[in-house]
């Protein structure tokens, strides 16, 4: 941990336009998706529609589909894109270093 951000490992280790997931002691895991143009995104790895696991979808630009129903998720934002409505929560994560990091409290916060 390094003060209010958790390293979760190099950015290499995550592929390009996929993710991988963060267990949260106590709450809801986080998923992390590296685009193709290597930003980082952390969101609750549960679709706001019918709580599908966000982390196994295809991500396309900055968004991600959910494998189950296919509703289209905003990686900045956790909001559901085009006619579909709700939002997941967002965690702010960012590369230092070549490596990845998220919020602490954010991540906290969302597995509660």
């Amino acid at each position: 941990m390094i003060g209010d951000w958790i390293d979760i490992g190099w950015l290499e280790e995550i592929p390009v336009r996929g993710s991988r997931t963060v267990p949260v002691e106590g709450g809801e895991e986080v998923a992390v998706f590296r685009t193709a143009d290597n930003r980082v995104f952390g969101l609750a790895n549960r679709c706001p529609h019918k709580g599908g696991p966000l982390s196994q979808g295809i991500v396309h630009g900055h968004n991600v589909t959910c494998p189950l129903h296919n509703w289209s998720i905003a990686l900045a934002t956790g909001e559901a894109q085009g006619e579909d409505k709700g939002c997941t929560p967002t965690i702010p994560a960012k590369v230092s270093g070549g490596r990845v990091l998220l919020c602490r409290a954010s991540t906290l916060k969302a597995a509660a």
